[in-house]
């Protein structure tokens, strides 16, 4: 491809709409163009990508026996009412209606349709097991569409579904699409993690998500790992052992109310109190699908919304505003306690129900209450975990340590059972005629995602450096001054023996000087640099640079395509 005959629109300045250097990157090296809030154009350089990337996909998931298919972007309503995700996945699905006023949805992942197909055609346990996938548009209504590709309201997926008769064949089916995930992301020059995850929406009895490790802003999750043992989980995931114990009270005391004027923040009431925050337990009010809830954690921890999400079922879960919060407890923020609340359920951390004597809100403007015990001052609506892991805590499974890392999600799996089946009626028949649901699991990998996610690790401070096999090209040939007959037939020369050799190159053949030219080049990201300037040709020789490295080299002119080939076998 010649640069002149592409459409590469590099821009010089940072653009104000992109958070994240990835984001920054692909609008500046002219990769995409923002049409609307998370709606994005893909440009010629990334279509590429994505082709390279999608190509990979695709011959993974054939060679793991998957089957490829495309399903409908619309689908009725009806079928999400049979399985309750209508209501249970909430605002972020986008819905619209026909002309006859038939309710449609735009999926933003298949389930729902994949299982209405199947329980049409798959009758018998000899027609299993079965896995069928499609990269196709999905759409999600994200309520703060930003992060560009990241996180947007229209963007690509490929989404495989496995049907099996039994556990067995479930797991060997899941396990082939875990082992080809690898095989994918460690063909995209991408190391990636597996860890535990929660099913959310998707339901299921288990679910991992393969996580690539960042140290950007882009780190979007979480992720905890065991220094002992392998045991890996997200955020929302993770359990743990707390390695600090609460010092406490032989006896129960009486309870007592104190003025803490001014304070209302852990920070200021362990100061005025002169008491540590493992002492303290915070209430804090939310609203389930308009309900208020109350959640207690200790004091020197914090609350995981997605196990309180868990625990109440509901689809959406938002703080309560001051004049919630002041509605519920008849206190401003920061004084809400457990004690004579009886407007919400009240569901406390067992590291909560350790502490004996503990300092709570006393549902009263600057004022707290001390000796507060449950089951004599206030009962639990339940009891359970509801505090994120961090690090220094110990590992659930043995005596090892959590430590954290941040990490971008690029695919996830899920144990899905048979949620679906039973409720849409997708049944097989067993060797002995007796009827079952089909075991299902569902399989996610960003398409679009996630060639960004690889630019907030692979980047420096001038451009893009991407991994080879999604690069759009492999090599950039820059003749430096296209007036001089000898770098053009030069430049020529080498862009038909590359190409022939099957090595995706592009000529810059602009006119531009050459700082422009080397700007752009370190910008878009190309593997390898071919620089074609008088000083080197004199000696009948090109300068060779691979984009990741600093060093420059001289080849031959007759030794390019060979030397071209040597060095992308070193890079990643």
């Amino acid at each position: 491809m010649r640069w002149t005959q592409s459409y590469i629109p590099t821009l010089r300045e940072d653009q104000s709409e992109a958070e994240l250097i990835s984001h920054q990157l692909l609008l500046r090296g002219g990769y995409i163009r923002k049409l609307a809030s998370g709606v994005y154009l893909y440009l010629p350089l990334m279509q590429r990508v994505i082709h390279k990337f999608s190509n990979i996909v695709r011959e993974e998931m054939n060679r793991a026996g998957a089957l490829e298919i495309t399903m409908s972007v619309l689908c009725p309503s009806e079928v999400w009412k049979e399985t309750g995700r209508y209501s249970t996945v909430g605002k972020e699905q986008m819905r619209m209606k026909d002309r006859h006023e038939h309710e449609m949805i735009l999926c933003g992942t298949h389930e729902e349709t994949v299982t209405s197909l199947i329980k049409g055609e798959v009758k018998s346990y000899r027609q299993l097991p079965l896995n069928l996938y499609q990269i196709q548009v999905k759409f999600r209504d994200e309520i703060r569409p930003r992060f560009g590709l990241m996180r947007g309201r229209e963007f690509i997926m490929k989404d495989a579904y496995s049907f099996d008769a039994t556990e067995e064949s479930f797991d060997e089916s899941y396990q082939k699409m875990v082992d080809a995930y690898f095989r994918i992301f460690k063909r995209a020059g991408l190391d990636v993690v597996k860890v535990e995850s929660d099913t959310g929406a998707m339901g299921g009895k288990a679910a991992h998500e393969f996580m690539l490790l960042v140290n950007t802003n882009g780190g979007e999750e979480i992720i905890f790992f065991c220094d002992k043992c392998d045991y890996t989980a997200n955020v929302e995931k993770a359990d743990f052992r707390p390695s600090n114990k609460v010092s406490t009270d032989a006896e129960l005391k009486e309870l007592k109310i104190v003025d803490t004027p001014g304070a209302a923040t852990i920070e200021e009431v362990t100061a005025f109190l002169k008491v540590d925050a493992n002492r303290l337990a915070k209430t804090l009010l939310y609203m389930a699908d308009g309900k208020p809830v109350a959640a207690m954690v200790r004091g020197d921890r914090e609350l995981n919304l997605t196990k309180l999400k868990n625990v109440t079922g509901a689809v959406e879960l938002e703080m309560a505003t001051p004049e919630q919060v002041m509605k519920s407890t008849s206190a401003p923020v920061g004084f809400a306690g457990p004690v004579g609340l009886k407007s919400c359920p009240i569901y406390v951390d067992p590291l909560v129900a350790g502490i004996k004597n503990m300092i709570v809100g006393a549902n009263a403007n600057e004022k707290h209450m001390l000796n507060v015990n449950i089951g004599r001052d206030f009962k639990a609506t339940e009891v359970i975990d509801l505090t994120s892991a961090q690090d220094g805590d110990h590992c659930p499974h043995c005596d090892g340590y959590l430590s954290s890392k941040q990490g971008i999600e690029v695919g996830n799996t899920f144990m899905l059972g048979t949620k679906y089946s039973e409720s849409l009626g997708a049944k097989f028949l067993d060797a002995e005629g007796k009827e079952h649901p089909i075991i299902m699991g569902s399989y996610g990998i960003g398409i679009t995602r996630t060639p960004q996610a690889a630019l907030e690790k692979y980047h420096d401070d001038m451009g893009i450096i991407w991994p080879k096999d999604i690069a759009p090209f492999l090599v950039e040939l820059i003749p430096l001054n296209m007036e001089k007959e000898s770098l053009v037939e030069t430049a020529e020369k080498i862009y038909k023996e590359l190409t022939e050799a099957g090595i995706d190159v592009l000529l810059d053949d602009r006119s531009d000087r050459a700082g422009v030219k080397f700007n752009d080049a370190d910008l878009i990201g190309l593997p390898v640099r071919i620089t074609i300037g008088d000083k080197s040709l004199k000696e009948g020789k090109v300068e060779l640079k691979a984009r990741s490295r600093d060093e420059v080299g001289k080849v031959p002119v007759e030794e390019v395509v060979s030397a071209v080939k040597e060095l992308l076998k070193k890079l990643n």
